[in-house]
């Protein structure tokens, strides 16, 4: 049971700090402020260190890891571009950042909760996440 629910944790993170990482990649061509990229910047480079973190613990257990949910990737793809094309401003930029940080983090506290059984690391690992990505909410909020 350990091992299973350290691997579906391990997996849930994988998928959570690509998406992350992929919704940065997507507004950062429409950011002004050179602050505000500086963040995302940051940000991008902390999810591609822990992305890492969670690749390595992924392999010791043989698993490949887990893609972001197509129909989440898909409708976070139209939200992001429709609300950029009506106000391609930062302040639209930090609203859906942090939409999906909240998203993000909401998520990976259920499955903290739902595989409780997961070794101790895996959950380090997990909490790791939901602070990076707290943390990002917090880091944008004078865009708001």
């Amino acid at each position: 049971m350990i091992e299973q629910d350290t691997v579906r944790l391990l997996r849930e993170c994988d998928a959570g700090v690509k998406m992350g990482t992929a919704s940065i990649d997507e507004v950062l061509p429409h950011v002004r402020s050179k602050e505000l990229k500086t963040i995302l910047l940051q940000s991008k480079q902390q999810h591609n260190q822990l992305q890492d973190a969670i690749q390595i613990a992924l392999d010791r257990y043989g698993d490949e890891g887990k893609a972001p949910n197509p129909m989440a990737k898909g409708m976070s793809w139209i939200k992001t571009n429709v609300m950029l094309a009506m106000d391609e401003s930062d302040h639209t930029i930090a609203d859906l950042m942090t939409d999906g940080c909240n998203m993000g983090v909401k998520s990976l506290n259920m499955y903290l909760n739902e595989y409780e059984a997961a070794d101790e690391r895996s959950k380090d690992i997990t909490k790791r996440l939901i602070n990076l990505e707290e943390r990002l909410a917090v880091d944008i909020r004078d865009y708001l």
